[in-house]
């Protein structure tokens, strides 16, 4: 049976985020799932950035089926988690459901794949105990979420704690998922590829 991974996201996530891992995970022949506050067509957008421009921009870009609604899902059917960034996360960490699908993840050491912005999905958590002591990166306006999680905010753009695999933005994507699809296939191994050590 194939692996299936769940990709949190919502409108305004960043197309590259959720569209490169989505097809990655369907080129090794795992099921990629997308997950959002509603089932419905969702709009990404296309963070870049422009000279003269102290943070981003922001464009709109393709459309994207959620498959499933949060309140649907159930976390123990899949095998690993991606929360892709851009805008959505700042959003979806609001609905009422995700705070049961991140725990059971989290509780379960099932492989997550946090990038970009995606460090704010966990302030949804009641109890931030399980990320306390723990280390992981992400967009550099971030880091007060991430140091508000009780983790240590990692200065490299990719960073691998455990089964955690976290990412700074779009262009760590191809180390980002290569260290996520190495957890995914090899669940036992918990350690940083040579490759990053």
């Amino acid at each position: 049976m194939s692996k299936r991974v769940l990709i949190l996201t919502g409108d305004g996530a960043e197309v590259l985020e959720v569209y490169y891992p989505m097809y990655r995970l369907k080129e090794e022949g795992f099921d990629a799932v997308i997950a959002a506050p509603q089932q419905k067509m969702l709009h990404t957008v296309c963070h870049d950035f422009v000279e003269g421009w102290d943070t981003y921009t922001e464009k709109p870009a393709h459309l994207l089926p959620a498959d499933i609604a949060f309140a649907d899902v159930d976390p123990a059917a899949y095998d690993a988690l991606i929360i892709p960034g851009g805008r959505a996360p700042e959003f979806i960490r609001n609905d009422p459901d995700l705070p049961r699908i991140l725990k059971h993840f989290l509780d379960a050491d099932k492989p997550i794949g946090s990038i970009c912005h995606g460090a704010q999905v966990f302030l949804a958590l009641r109890n931030r105990s399980s990320l306390e002591g723990r280390s992981m990166t992400a967009y550099s306006a971030c880091k007060l979420e991430v140091e508000s999680l009780g983790a240590t905010y990692a200065d490299e753009t990719l960073h691998v704690d455990g089964r955690l695999v976290s990412g700074h933005a779009w262009p760590d994507l191809p180390g980002f998922m290569r260290e996520f699809l190495s957890l995914l296939r090899h669940p036992a191994d918990r350690t940083l590829s040579p490759s990053l050590s």
